[in-house]
């Protein structure tokens, strides 16, 4: 049975006792979830351990100390009944069991939408915001298969492939991890996704909400991806990314760490070439993925994993099991919440909020130096052929992109 919550039913009452006293003390000054776990192993109870900060903070030299008040924790929980959320406490047996595994478990978690998604298997699909087509068509067919085989897929609704792992993956649920409040979507043009997310999946924070997103809280979340999840995979990633923060926190948390490899000219599968050079498994489908994890489970845990379906062999079948879409309803009910690109009544050209889109900057944004089907790139850009042709054309006479056989594209290696 689903576990629904919103706030006409809310599921978060005034919290009391250790509860109302746990959401103090990691709202305290000075106390982080690696600070709240040791007082709360030092002093037994988050209440022992609110009533010993102010004298802790003074031998520390820290003068007029107060923990965070009553009242000001009754606010936020206020705050969070009114987004539709609920609160979670560390100790709350519906806390999710792997996150509380993981040293610096978030004291507390908001939650919105269906939280019966948590019960199921867990594999994040992460990847560069600036994704190549064909890391988009990976993404889409890996978050789709692995959703059809009964698995959750876990993202931090970033742009690029955390977008369309979850958009691959609503029809079953999927589990959104943000860096802000629960009421604050970043990027802001993920809202109707996010929504949509809430009808079958989850919506999980650790800030407060009404706080808006900056960039110490996006390795905090990186850290809740992987620590929910019983896998990490990455699909594509630069030297230098998020992604590979997420990687490191899985390595960390005890998690697998899977890859899938890249084009060794093609900078943004950088990060996952070096993964998989430094021991991750390389994986090219869900059916590898789903395969990785139940040999590594003892025997009578397997019984409860998704089915693995037949393990494609030639490469048409593989290309062809990247390629599925999600389901005609998920599309159509996207398409009414606005989620898709806005078109210019004159031009029929995309727009985005700031504007006429660069179509150029965006057709080099989704190529990389493995050839591309020019089909692909026309229904992931959303731009008609009529509008497209021109541009690459440009780009080829420019000598940034090279068409090839079979009516493929691809980033000059110049």
């Amino acid at each position: 049975m689903a576990r629904l919550f919103s706030s006409d039913s809310p599921h978060t009452p005034r919290l009391k006792g250790s509860g109302l006293a746990a959401l103090r003390l990691i709202r305290s000054r000075k106390v982080g979830p690696a600070t709240f776990h040791r007082l709360l192993r030092e002093h037994g109870s988050a209440e022992a351990a609110l009533a010993a900060l102010p004298g802790l903070a003074h031998t520390a030299g820290i003068k007029d100390y107060t923990p965070c008040p009553t009242a000001a924790a009754e606010a936020e929980i206020a705050a969070g009944q009114r987004a539709g959320a609920r609160l979670l406490t560390w100790d709350d047996p519906d806390y999710p069991a792997l996150l509380r595994e993981i040293a610096d478990a978030p004291p507390v978690l908001w939650l919105r939408g269906d939280i019966s998604v948590l019960d199921r298997l867990p594999v994040a699909v992460i990847g560069a915001r600036n994704a190549s087509s064909l890391g988009l068509r990976m993404a889409r067919g890996l978050a789709s298969g692995l959703s059809q085989s009964g698995a959750a897929v876990i993202a931090g609704l970033a742009r690029g492939i955390d977008t369309i792992a979850h958009e691959a993956a609503l029809h079953a649920g999927t589990i959104a991890v943000m860096a802000g409040g629960i009421d604050k979507i970043y990027p802001s043009e993920n809202a109707a996704l996010a929504e949509t997310i809430c009808e079958t999946g989850l919506l999980v924070t650790e800030q407060p909400p009404g706080t808006e997103p900056v960039a110490r809280h996006f390795p905090a979340r990186n850290r809740i991806i992987s620590g929910l999840s019983r896998a990490v995979v990455v699909v594509e990633a630069a030297h230098r990314s998020g992604s590979l923060i997420t990687a490191r926190c899985a390595l960390d948390q005890g998690r697998e760490v899977m890859a899938i490899p890249g084009h060794p000219m093609d900078a943004r599968a950088g990060g996952c070439n070096a993964l998989i050079r430094d021991g991750a498994v390389l994986v090219r489908n869900s059916a590898d993925v789903l395969t990785a994890l139940q040999s590594n489970q003892p025997a009578t845990a397997q019984a409860t994993q998704p089915a693995i379906p037949e393990q494609t062999t030639s490469a048409a079948q593989t290309e062809a099991a990247v390629q599925v879409r999600q389901p005609v309803a998920v599309t159509r009910r996207l398409a009414e919440l606005g989620h898709r690109i806005r078109r210019s009544p004159v031009s029929g050209i995309p727009r985005d909020a700031g504007g006429p889109v660069n179509l150029e900057g965006r057709i080099l944004a989704r190529l990389g130096p493995s050839p591309t089907e020019e089909n692909m790139l026309i229904r992931d850009l959303g731009v008609p052929a009529a509008v497209l042709a021109p541009a690459i054309l440009a780009l080829e006479l420019s000598g940034r992109v090279q068409r090839m056989a079979g009516g493929k594209l691809a980033l000059c290696n110049s």
